[in-house]
């Protein structure tokens, strides 16, 4: 099951308390305050796991605990600092404050940490309140109780290419041409239900990573069809490819519609490179391939079920992903 959203609770560890301590040796009267400070508590970290894709697991476990410190004990001697959690989420995972909105981490790159909650401090034992005037000390501090959040965790897959069309489009077909990814592929609306991934390899050996983004429908800002579940995966890519049908409606009005609700989403995702290909012109008679002219030159005619085209498709995004990586448009 793929699931991109989850909420969590996390709590960091609670600061040990300070200790009330007089030193007590033979010969040595009136040692005066040895108590020692209480640990820091733990920490709560969150890190970009390449081997996770979905953030199933949190929908079983919610709470999250770091280990709060030890008290401090006589002779100065510090308490332990609590352990710290770490927590393993996807790349791409953006995790939020719950009730502010607060971004606290968004983990782009593997490996990536963050703290998301800060263990509370140790408290202070007496040794620290001894003065000219205060020779024996009775006073401690507790410690501090460590950070408690409530978190958002939002996975935005990180591709460098996104596939964007309607339902039957050829998305999945062709994510299944240019990669060794194997989507579920038939002729009803909505087969794909979750983005699938997929490299690839080009000849210079650089590789790409490509999505095939579910649910686009008129209305999809709106929530229609899978829209607000998949949109939010088409704001990392590098590029976007308009996938169009052009055996079915007029391509141009079939663009047209795809960018509004691009736009209405986020519009900034039109300020992407982006191409067009126009698929499926295996359907197409003759007379109705003359008929694609009439649209701009620049629009790929392909077919990602013959392959037709495709390595010109391939070649146009691994210059598109060049110039990006170069600074150009």
């Amino acid at each position: 099951m793929f699931v991109d959203q989850a909420e969590i609770e996390v709590c960091a560890g609670d600061g040990g308390n300070g200790r009330v301590s007089f030193r007590h040796e033979k010969y040595v009267p009136k040692g005066g305050p040895d108590g020692g400070d209480g640990g820091r508590g733990g920490d709560i970290i969150v890190v970009a796991d390449p081997n996770m894709s979905t953030l199933l697991d949190f929908r079983y476990k919610k709470i999250f605990r770091a280990g709060s410190g030890e008290d401090g004990g006589a002779a100065n001697r510090y308490g332990m600092k609590g352990e710290d959690l770490t927590i393993r989420l996807p790349v791409g995972t953006i995790v939020r404050d719950a009730r502010t909105g607060e971004i606290l981490a968004d983990l782009k790159q593997p490996g990536q940490t963050a703290v998301v909650a800060v263990g509370g401090k140790g408290g202070k034992g007496n040794v620290h309140f001894k003065s000219s005037t205060n020779q024996t000390p009775r006073k401690a501090t507790a410690g501090r109780p460590g950070q408690h959040r409530f978190l958002e965790l939002e996975l935005k897959l990180i591709a460098d290419v996104g596939l964007v069309g309607f339902p039957n489009a050829g998305k999945s077909t062709l994510l299944s041409r240019i990669s060794d990814a194997r989507p579920k592929i038939a002729e009803y609306p909505f087969t794909t239900l979750v983005p699938n991934l997929g490299i690839v390899k080009t000849g210079d050996y650089r590789s790409f990573v490509v999505a095939d983004i579910p649910g686009i429908i008129e209305g999809a800002h709106l929530g229609k069809g899978l829209g607000l579940d998949f949109l939010r995966h088409i704001q990392r890519t590098r590029v976007l490819v308009y996938l169009i049908e052009c055996a079915a409606a007029d391509p141009m009005i079939q663009l047209d519609m795809l960018k509004a609700e691009l736009g209405l989403y986020d519009p900034q995702l039109l300020e992407k490179i982006s191409i067009v290909a126009l698929n499926k012109i295996d359907l197409l008679d003759e007379a109705a391939r003359s008929a694609l002219d009439a649209y701009p030159e620049d629009w790929l005619r392909i077919s990602a079920f013959t392959g037709e085209n495709v390595p010109k498709l391939i070649e146009r995004l691994r210059e598109s992903l060049l110039g990006v990586e170069s600074g150009g448009s």
